[in-house]
């Protein structure tokens, strides 16, 4: 069973219909947001509402209170919580209607067991352990999936899953008995007691548990020589590792408990690898953090790493100058560019208690970084995160070796702080804005022109929270954001604000408070069809995301769809209420506002065909819905009513069907899809089908398939595909375009118009 569900949950091509019952508990909330990040279609119920389903809303989840056996009934998978009993009236619905029901632990124990899994088990401790073992390996860049107890601050989320990470941190419940699912990469055993007796028989009942456990993990078994149980079990297997205050592999020495913090000497095999200091007390969490130390290790991450992550898990112009200043957020701009003064610098912004203490400096000439590189790379650590711009000469003749790169490699060797060089000031401002986080103290340090860095983050940090007090509701919002991260291509500058409104109330408000500033506003989905050049977006990009913009309802053969759901997702939807006519819908990589705009079409359907009406927030900042009858007739890959306007929903028409049927015709599709396009990341069709021949037969036949631009390439399956090979960019795209055009032009006489749309400056002008 578990085997099949994990086929069944890791194969994103098919999205699953799943549904939470008490979804808002803290166990089940977090399996909801790993199977949201996975894909599937979610939904959950509970008798009532918390923080984390509101917040899960706007990543997509269906919610609905209390319990009701409606919120089951599309549902293909149910998943209950162990509070859940066999009467509740949504469990009970779900197994008269046939739907794989199971408790949380089983589906956890399936998804664990497509990833290397470490699973955190015993009495207590585990949600400590686990979020600890997580951060550890996130600042050793092993980017892990995650599944944790309860809502962990330094984490984010108490889940995430990443689908290219090789692991998954996750606290197994031993309460159940479902231990014995999981086939783990490595087992951390806490403690063993004599607990949940309402299910184990005694201690030794729980011991056969924690024993297969340690049986099917394939790497190590750490476990806790301190406790009795933990060490009557761990010590059994030749694959474990003890840790402790003395006599096993790994101790903890010479433990310091002061004001909220504890520093404690870590040892391997009694040589001593460090003293690390932790950002929580209590000598009990020193041995969290000593496995969560030890598995760190084991897998690869360096020292210095593990010991950042351990300390974390908890007047006059140019002299200190406060350039910008919000509950949120500081941006002090300093002089200092000696050892000396940066030192004090420093420790005055430590003294304002920031969350992180960020800093951009700027080496000042290059005979000083030279001479005195190793005391910056000293100093420089009293802050959380440094970025180095190169040196500002100050009429110094450049010194061969001599850079910003030369401080980076100085800290490096002086301590754990992460750094980073950052070549091109006039750019700088781009990756240090990106990163901040409320909380956040951000100095700008240099005797140069450093400053300037700091004055245009203040700039756009202003303006976006300003615009949260404008709009109704709290909104996502970035400064800077790589639109790479954001188009199907993967390719593309920054966008200077990023913003991603769930309501259509907030959309509204969010392109009108830009409109009324005279900043250009766009909208964007998925990202498909679309090239964003080197130099990013001025101005404004938001991206309608969750709530309003995911909603996805059927009346009839008609269904209400959100400008933010993606046309596969539709498609099924429609299969799965056996509305036909929407089968071509699920080879398009768009989402249905993007889709309307371009008018796509596949199959000879197109979504003009579809339509009943659509609703716009209108070019005079209005909302309206608009019927097809009274919007001007759809052209190929083209609806000119909504390029002025922004789509926020739509009306679809179908017609009744066997989903049986329906799911064939789609699946038959997937097949042929499969086998003549290719799997890299494209924007899609980059140009139309002129009236001549198909675009992609006229770029075969004149041997242009596999030609290369950088890491662009013409697919070699579909020469209508530019695929990104891997570090792609904008300009490696429109060469090949070019080439394209060009050829055709000159060797068929036929002008290619391009279906991908590409938007942005060639240069960055913000």
């Amino acid at each position: 069973m578990i085997e099949r569900l994990r086929q069944r949950l890791l194969d994103r091509s098919h999205p699953v219909r799943i549904h939470l019952i008490g979804v808002a508990g803290s166990g089940m909330s977090g399996l909801a947001r790993m199977l949201l990040e996975m894909g599937h279609r979610v939904s959950g119920c509970d008798r009532v509402t918390s923080d984390e389903t509101e917040s899960l809303q706007s990543s997509g989840l269906v919610f609905s209170s209390p319990h009701s056996a409606e919120a089951v009934a599309d549902a293909e998978i149910v998943i209950y919580s162990s509070a859940i009993r066999e009467s509740n009236v949504a469990l009970a619905a779900a197994r008269a209607n046939g739907a794989f029901c199971l408790r949380r632990a089983d589906c956890l124990a399936a998804i664990l067991n497509g990833k290397k899994g470490i699973v955190v088990a015993g009495t207590h401790g585990k949600t400590t352990t686990s979020s600890m073992t997580t951060h550890l390996l996130r600042e050793g860049r092993l980017r892990p999936c995650h599944y944790v107890g309860a809502e962990i601050p330094v984490l984010g989320a108490n889940a995430h899953w990443n689908e290219e990470s090789e692991y998954l941190v996750a606290e197994g419940d031993e309460s159940d008995g479902t231990l014995v699912n999981y086939l783990p990469e490595h087992s951390i055993m806490l403690n063993i007691e004599a607990e949940h007796l309402d299910f184990y028989r005694d201690l030794d009942h729980i011991k056969e548990v924690f024993h297969r456990l340690a049986r099917q993990t394939r790497g190590r078994i750490f476990y806790c020589g301190v406790d009795a149980g933990a060490r009557d079990v761990g010590s059994q297997y030749p694959n474990s590792v003890s840790y402790g205050w003395n006599d096993t592999d790994y101790t903890a020495s010479d433990v310091t408990e002061m004001r909220g913090r504890t520093l404690f000497t870590v040892k391997y095999r009694g040589e001593e690898l460090g003293r690390v200091e932790l950002g929580i007390p209590g000598r009990h969490n020193v041995l969290n953090a000593l496995v969560a130390v030890a598995v760190a290790l084991e897998l690869g991450c360096s020292f210095a790493a593990i010991t950042s992550g351990l300390a974390s898990f908890a007047g006059a112009r140019r002299r200190f100058e406060t350039k910008y200043l919000s509950p949120s957020y500081r941006i002090v701009d300093d002089y200092g560019h000696h050892p000396t003064e940066i030192a004090a610098t420093l420790q005055t912004a430590r003294s304002l208690n920031p969350k992180r203490l960020v800093v951009l400096f700027q080496p000042h000439r290059y005979t000083r970084t030279q001479l005195l590189q190793e005391d910056f790379g000293k100093v420089l650590q009293a802050a959380d995160k440094v970025y180095v711009a190169d040196v500002y000469p100050a009429s110094e003749t450049p010194i061969e070796g001599i850079s910003g790169q030369t401080i980076v490699d100085a800290m490096r060797r002086h301590g754990p702080v992460e750094t980073c060089f950052l070549p091109n000031l006039c750019l700088a401002h781009h990756t240090v804005g990106n990163d901040l986080r409320p909380g956040d103290l951000l100095v700008t340090l240099g005797a140069g022109n450093v400053h300037e860095a700091g004055t245009k983050i203040a700039r756009d940090l202003a303006m976006m929270e300003d615009l949260q007090r404008n709009v109704e509701n709290p909104v996502c919002w970035a400064i800077y954001e790589p639109m790479r991260k954001h188009t199907t291509l993967g390719v593309g500058g920054d966008a200077q604000y990023w913003i991603e409104p769930d309501s259509y109330a907030n959309m509204r408000g969010v392109v009108n408070f830009f409109k009324d500033r005279n900043i250009p506003v766009h909208v964007i989905g998925r990202g498909s069809n679309l090239i964003v050049r080197n130099g990013g977006i001025r101005g404004a990009v938001v991206h309608p995301s969750g709530g309003a913009f995911e909603e996805l309802r059927a009346e009839g053969t008609r269904i209400m769809a959100g400008a933010g759901i993606r046309l596969k997702k539709l498609a099924s939807f429609a299969s799965a209420n056996g509305i036909a006519g929407f089968e071509w819908m699920d080879g398009i990589p768009g989402q249905v506002g993007g889709s309307l705009r371009m008018n796509a079409g596949a199959m000879g359907e197109d979504m003009w065909q579809r339509l009943v009406s659509v609703t716009c927030l209108d070019e005079d900042g209005e909302i309206r819905e608009h019927a097809r009858e009274e919007m001007t007739e759809a052209e190929y890959r083209s609806m000119p009513d909504l390029y002025r306007n922004f789509v926020m929903g739509a009306v679809f028409k179908g017609e009744a069907g066997d989903p049986a049927e329906i799911e064939a015709r789609m699946e038959a599709s997937r097949t042929r899809r499969k086998a003549t396009q290719p799997l890299e990341p494209s924007a899609g069709c980059t140009f139309m089908n002129p009236p001549e021949a198909p675009a992609g037969k006229l770029i075969d036949e004149l041997g242009l398939k596999g030609l290369r631009h950088g890491g662009a390439m013409i697919s070699p399956v579909h020469a209508n595909f530019i695929v990104n090979t891997g570090g792609a960019n904008a300009e490696n795209v429109t060469e090949l375009i070019d080439v394209i055009r060009r050829t055709v032009q000159e060797e068929r006489g036929i002008a290619l118009r391009t279906e991908v749309q590409a938007i942005g400056d060639r240069e960055a002008q913000f």
